[in-house]
């Protein structure tokens, strides 16, 4: 695991003052031959659209949270409205496994601790940057994808740094519903959270999906 030592704990808005260079926000046709090479890692063919950021992020009580995590940011589609809603001083960090994303997100957004890492090790990495438990986490991840063993594995260690009553939030394409990976996950969602509903459908996104909307157990 990599990660940018030199790079605070702390992001907020501030941080983006310096918009991104074209050379750093790459194109669908770049996005495309990231999927063709590690497909599972991905699970998209085009970055997410801004409809579907906004409506991932408008259920969650980001402007009052403490510690916001992101999982599987790819490119930064949810990461710019993220970080547009978090309250001044919020602690802020986004785990991505691609490390040709990761080097794309830390010249996207200069100030933002941006980690090369796997969500099996959050819990290691929160030791690691003094956080005990994360009010928000925004997943980027492709669920559907994984296998039941992984999808139960990602999942607890999630559940793991997600303080009681914590949000969760995560999209599922649309087709998703009729896969069995997807059917699956959403049982173990069930299974796993306090609470879960689905957002409407985003039809503008392509292709057009939904968002899982989640709240941990009280302690």
């Amino acid at each position: 695991m990599n990660s940018q030592e030199a790079v605070p704990l702390t992001a907020t808005p501030a941080d983006l003052a310096v918009p991104p260079s074209l050379s750093s926000t790459p194109g669908p046709a770049e996005f495309f031959l990231s999927f063709l090479m590690t497909p599972a890692e991905i699970g998209a063919v085009v970055p997410s659209s801004t409809r579907l950021a906004h409506c991932m992020t408008e259920w969650l009580r980001l402007d009052d949270a403490s510690v916001v995590a992101e999982f599987g940011p790819g490119t930064g589609a949810f990461t710019s409205v993220i970080l547009e809603k978090l309250p001044s001083g919020c602690n802020f960090f986004a785990l991505e496994i691609n490390s040709d994303f990761a080097g794309i997100l830390r010249r996207r957004f200069s100030g933002v601790r941006i980690i090369e890492g796997d969500v099996s090790e959050v819990a290691t990495i929160c030791d690691s940057l003094g956080v005990e438990k994360v009010d928000c986490i925004v997943s980027g991840l492709p669920w559907a994808s994984f296998s039941p063993a992984k999808q139960e594995d990602l999942l607890a260690a999630t559940l793991s740094v997600l303080r009681p009553g914590g949000q969760f939030v995560t999209f599922s394409y649309l087709q998703g519903l009729l896969m069995p990976g997807g059917q699956r996950f959403r049982r173990l969602l069930n299974r796993s959270f306090a609470g879960v509903s689905q957002s409407r459908i985003v039809w503008g996104n392509l292709p057009p999906a939904f968002v899982y909307r989640c709240h941990s157990r009280e302690a």
